[in-house]
């Protein structure tokens, strides 16, 4: 009698407890589902961004000027006197180095005086030639004789003038012993001495002239018709944020035989005194063709049979937007776009085939793209 009835007091507080768990259970299982039905469907994103369809290419190239003029005297003898230092700027008419002119000054008498003598002998064969003309109006001298004086007389004038060309040429000479700078430019190198006896055009002074300035390259075989035809421009490492404007000047007609590469010339019309020579520039070529494209993983295209969409992201709301999009064409995991959304736009990357436009979903992650 007392077991039994302390084992219905036990099983009757027992009872009870495993109502409640059940009841508890059940209301559990009625809010689930609509805990779920509040979540919005998790989804990776790739922003579009729109560039160039082929990339730019960059090369490293040096500031060279377009001229560089190897400057030399036009007669020989010994340098007295250099008058300019490498890296010098130089203006046109400026001397830049200066000949011992005590020869030449020598020689510049010596002309001076057989003109001279070649005038007395002029004013000598004239006057006979005069003589000869009235003689033989009078009929005291023959035709011969008249020739003969004339003859002379020619002879003597030719003379003359031989003498005065020499004194210009000495005079010219004399000029040339004073080397001076034909343009406005710069220093690069000095070859002489004073004390040294140069020859006539051996080379001096080497100047570089500063009225056009240019980059040079090398650029691979591949490149040389975007060489030809693109777009390029130079940026200085001195000044890595201004962009000059570059033409293709020279292109070598025949590659390095080591490298394989193309020498190529660039002008750089906008270049000014802080466009130094010798600095390092980067030379930047990309396709005259301006189309702007985007490229999107291949797995963003929603299609149903008509036009390939993507599906666009509202970050703040989460609200799917289906926009037709226009493909120029596929990659092996890409596919190249130029039109229909817009840059920057948060487009779903992966499962759009079980994407409903109608429904809202959250950004879990970005793929960088």
């Amino acid at each position: 009698m007392f077991g039994f009835r302390y084992k219905s007091r036990e099983i009757k507080p027992l009872g009870s407890i495993f109502a409640a768990v059940a009841v508890l259970g059940l209301a559990g299982c009625n809010d689930k589902p609509a805990e779920q039905a509040n979540v919005n469907r998790p989804v990776l994103v790739t922003t579009v961004h729109y560039e160039a369809e082929s990339p730019e290419r960059s090369f490293v190239g040096t500031i060279r000027p377009r001229i560089e003029a190897d400057m030399g005297f036009r007669v020989a003898g010994k340098v007295a006197k250099r008058l300019v230092e490498v890296g010098q700027r130089v203006e046109p008419g400026q001397p830049l180095a200066e000949l011992d002119e005590v020869d030449l000054r020598l020689q510049a008498e010596q002309a001076e005086a057989e003109v001279r003598a070649a005038t007395g002998v002029v004013a000598q064969a004239v006057a006979a030639e005069t003589r000869s003309k009235d003689l033989r109006l009078k009929g005291w001298a023959t035709d011969a004789q008249l020739d003969q004086t004339k003859a002379a007389a020619d002879e003597a004038r030719a003379r003359l003038s031989r003498a005065e060309r020499s004194v210009e040429l000495t005079q010219n000479a004399l000029s040339y012993t004073t080397l001076t700078a034909d343009a406005r430019g710069v220093v690069t190198a000095t070859l002489v001495e004073p004390g040294q006896v140069v020859a006539s055009g051996q080379t001096a002074i080497r100047v570089a002239r500063s009225a056009e300035k240019e980059v040079v390259v090398a650029i691979p075989e591949t490149l040389t018709l975007r060489a030809r035809n693109g777009d390029a421009h130079v940026t200085l490492w001195s000044e890595p944020d201004h962009r000059y404007v570059a033409r293709l000047r020279e292109l070598a007609p025949m590659a390095d035989a080591a490298t394989r590469t193309y020498l190529a010339k660039f002008s750089l019309p906008d270049a000014g005194d802080d466009v130094q020579l010798g600095m390092t520039a980067t030379l930047i070529l990309a396709d005259a063709d301006r189309e702007r494209v985007a490229r999107v993983p291949l797995s963003a295209l929603f299609s149903q049979g008509d036009h390939p969409s993507l599906f666009v992201v509202d970050d703040k709301t989460g609200v799917l937007t289906l926009q037709p999009v226009v493909v120029k064409s596929y990659e092996t995991n890409d596919a190249v776009i130029s039109g229909g959304v817009a840059e920057g736009a948060r487009v779903v990357a992966l499962g759009v085939q079980k994407l409903d436009p109608a429904q809202k979903v959250r950004v879990v992650a970005s793929l960088s793209f």
